[in-house]
């Protein structure tokens, strides 16, 4: 089971890179890179709600859950 990472399709479909991104944020490159990757063992409500405000989605539009995956 695990919560899994779907930023890298909602960037995708936003035509929007990781480091302008990340700039807009406030976060470094490497750091949203962890979180597209699904790398990270937290991310910050502040982080998710900037992502959300930027990318003009819903937090459900970046994070999922997977039953069958294991964590990354």
């Amino acid at each position: 089971m695990a919560v899994i990472s779907k930023l890298g399709r909602m960037m995708e479909e936003r035509g929007t890179g990781t480091i302008e991104l990340a700039a807009r944020v406030g976060i470094t490159p490497v750091n949203l890179s962890r979180i597209k990757t699904g790398r990270v063992r937290s991310i910050r409500f502040s982080t998710l709600n900037a992502l959300c405000r930027e990318l003009e989605c819903e937090p459900g539009d970046i994070l999922g859950y997977s039953p069958d995956e294991k964590p990354g």
